[in-house]
């Protein structure tokens, strides 16, 4: 069973896009969880370019792999979703 993520790691994962994408005009806490980071209401106002820097930072900083392309797009429609694909892959790699 997957572990749900915890506040602290949707947190983190807050942080590390606005760090990405240098968005210092937004505070962490005003980023909604489960609201679409594209095209939604989010305080995030994203696009396909910042799409693939997200990417980069996820795979680079919980050392996991994202290669398929739609599948990237299901990951990193919500800070939840990104979260609950982060825990999977690092249950795997610990499985």
């Amino acid at each position: 069973m997957t572990a749900v993520p915890s506040a602290e790691m949707k947190l983190e994962i807050k942080k590390l896009i606005m760090q990405t994408l240098s968005i210092t005009d937004i505070n962490p806490d005003e980023v909604d969880d489960v609201e679409p980071l594209f095209g939604g209401s989010n305080a995030l106002t994203l696009d396909s370019v910042d799409a693939i820097e997200i990417i980069m930072a996820i795979q680079r900083t919980y050392n996991i792999r994202i290669t398929d392309q739609s599948q990237a797009r299901y990951i990193i429609r919500s800070i939840e979703s990104i979260a609950e694909y982060i825990l999977t892959e690092q249950d795997k790699a610990s499985a």
